[in-house]
C-alpha cells in the first residue's frame, strides 16, 4: 500500500517513503510481539501513596541487626523501615544517588557530614523526555542516615528541602548520629540488615522486623513491565536496552550520541528480536544477580544466535558474566563512591569512576574467550570484561555517572563505534531505526513501576 503512494510523491519524498515502507513489515512483526500498556509509567504521579507528614525533630533510632543502636532525630517521613545498611563516600549527587534504582531496598549512610545543603531540584525533563536531575522519578533507597542535615538550602535548581522531599516520598531520614562509627562497623562486619524507627525505640530482638532485600528479586520491582521507546529524531542506530533498573543518564548517554532506544523488561526474550536492532545494552540494577535467571538464559541464547554488539553496566556486567559461565561473589561492604580508581588493562590508564554495587564478578572464572578489561585498584576486584574477538564488553562501574566523574564516558562512544562497524559489515543493509508507527504505539516512559514496601509482594 505504500509503494504506489511513494511513486506519486516527488523523488526525494518518494525515496524516503520507500525506506519507511521497507522498515514497516519487520517492525510490524516486532510490534506484534510487544506487550503495550497504557500506564503513564515514569511520569510523576499526581499523588504519592507513600507520602507522610514530616517528622522533623522527633526522636528516632537506627538499629543494626545484632549490632549497635544509634539515637538521633527524624527528618523526613514519619514511617519505620528496614533494609540493608550500606555506605557511600560520595561528596555530592545525593538526589542522583537516592533515585538510583540500584539502591532499592537499601538504607543509605552518607559519610559526607552535611547533606541537603543544596536542596532538591525539580522533576524537569530534557528534550528526550528524560529527567534532568534524577535517575528515576522516585527515591529508591529505603531510608537515609546522615550526621547533619541542612534545614535551609541554597541552589538555583532547588525547589524543596531534602526533608520535604523525603516526607513526600515516604522515606525516613535520621540525622544527628555518628556516621563515622556506623561506617567503621559496616567496614568491619560487612553490609548489615538495619532499621530506622521513628518514635519508640525498636526492639532489636524482634528479628521479624528486619526485611532482607537480598532474598527478594529487586530487579523485578524496578524493571519496566512493558517495552517503551526513547526516540532521537536524528538517530543513526536503534539499540535494545534490557531494563534491570536503568538510570536516566544511561538512556541519555545513548540517545544524545545518535541512538534511539527501545527498553525491554528484564526477562524479555531479547534473542528473539535481536535482528531488529543494531545493538543490545544491559543496564544497571539492584540486588543479587543470581535472581535474574531468565535474563541470564536469554543473554546466553542471544550470544549463541546473534553477533550483535553488546555492552553491559554494573548489574548488566554481572548478568553477562553469568551468561557466559562465570560466577559472581558478594563483596563484604561493596563499592559505593564517586572516586574509585579502575585500571584499564588494555591501555594501562587509570580512570576515576563512580560505583554502586555489592556484588562482583569472579575474574578467575571467566571463560577463555573473555579477558578482564578493568580492575579495581583499591581492592583488586574485577571492573569489566571483554570478548577477545567479538564486540562484547561490560563494566562494573558507571561510565555515565551524573554526579561525576566523567573519565570513562568514552566507553559509550566505543560501544556505538562497534555498532557502526557491525552495520557496515552486514552483507545486506538494514535500517532498524524505529518507524513512526513504532514510536506512536509504544509508551514513552517506563511502564507500571511504582515504589512499594519490600515486604509487599516479595
Amino acid at each position: 500500500m505504500f509503494t504506489p503512494l511513494a511513486l506519486r510523491l516527488p523523488s526525494t519524498l518518494g525515496r524516503a517513503a520507500a525506506r519507511v515502507s521497507l522498515r514497516l513489515p519487520a517492525q510490524a512483526r516486532l510490534l506484534s510481539r510487544l506487550t503495550v500498556n497504557g500506564s503513564k509509567g515514569r511520569a510523576m504521579p499526581a499523588t504519592n501513596t507513600r507520602a507522610t507528614a514530616a517528622a522533623p525533630g522527633v526522636e528516632a533510632t537506627f538499629t543494626i541487626r545484632d549490632g549497635p543502636v544509634f539515637h538521633g532525630k527524624a527528618f523526613g517521613a514519619n514511617s519505620n523501615i528496614s533494609g540493608e545498611a550500606v555506605f557511600t563516600t560520595s561528596l555530592v549527587g545525593y538526589p542522583e544517588s537516592m533515585t538510583d534504582p540500584s539502591y532499592r531496598g537499601q538504607i543509605l549512610v552518607f559519610t559526607q557530614p552535611l547533606i541537603g545543603n543544596y536542596g532538591v531540584p525539580s522533576n524537569e525533563r530534557d528534550e528526550y523526555n528524560l529527567l534532568k536531575y534524577f535517575e528515576s522519578p522516585h527515591i529508591q533507597c529505603a531510608g537515609v542516615v546522615v550526621a547533619d542535615v541542612a534545614e535551609r538550602y541554597s541552589h538555583w535548581t532547588a525547589v524543596e528541602s531534602l526533608g520535604e522531599w523525603c516526607a513526600r516520598e515516604g522515606v525516613p531520614l535520621i540525622s544527628g548520629v555518628d556516621t563515622r562509627a556506623i561506617v567503621t562497623y559496616l567496614r568491619e562486619q560487612g553490609s548489615s540488615l538495619a532499621r530506622i524507627s521513628i518514635g519508640d525505640e525498636y526492639d532489636a530482638d524482634e528479628d521479624e522486623g528486619f526485611v532482607d532485600p537480598g532474598a527478594i528479586n529487586l530487579v523485578k520491582r524496578v524493571s519496566t513491565k512493558a517495552p517503551f521507546v526513547v526516540a532521537n529524531p536524528n538517530a543513526n542506530f536503534h539499540v535494545a536496552l534490557i531494563d534491570c533498573g536503568v538510570k536516566e543518564n544511561i538512556l541519555r548517554s545513548l540517545v544524545s550520541r545518535g541512538a534511539s532506544v527501545t527498553v525491554f523488561p528484564y526477562n524479555y526474550p531479547i534473542h528473539k528480536v535481536a535482528d531488529n536492532f543494531d545493538g543490545i545494552f544491559i543496564s544497571n540494577g539492584p540486588g543479587d544477580p543470581t535472581h535474574c535467571q531468565e535474563t541470564v538464559y536469554n543473554l546466553a541464547r542471544l550470544m549463541e544466535t546473534s553477533s550483535v554488539p553488546i555492552m553491559g553496566i554494573c548489574l548488566g556486567h554481572q548478568l553477562l558474566a553469568l551468561a557466559v559461565g562465570a560466577q559472581t561473589i558478594k563483596l563484604k561492604y561493596g563499592n559505593r563512591a564517586h572516586n574509585i580508581p579502575a585500571l584499564d588493562l588494555t591501555t594501562g590508564q587509570c580512570h576515576i569512576t563512580s560505583q554502586n554495587h555489592g556484588y562482583a564478578v569472579d575474574a578467575s572464572t571467566l571463560p577463555s574467550e573473555f579477558k578482564e578489561y578493568f580492575v579495581n585498584l583499591n581492592d583488586g576486584s574485577n571492573e569489566g570484561m571483554m570478548h577477545k574477538t567479538r564486540p562484547i564488553f561490560s563494566t562494573q562501574f558507571h561510565p555515565e555517572a551524573k554526579g561525576g566523574p566523567m573519565d570513562s564516558a568514552y566507553l559509550f562512544d566505543k560501544y556505538l563505534e562497534n555498532v557502526q562497524m557491525y552495520k557496515n559489515s552486514a552483507k545486506v543493509y538494514r535500517d532498524n531505526r524505529p518507524s513512526q508507527l513504532m514510536i506512536d504505539i509504544l509508551s514513552k516512559e517506563r511502564v507500571g513501576v511504582e515504589p512499594s514496601p519490600l515486604a509487599a509482594n516479595a
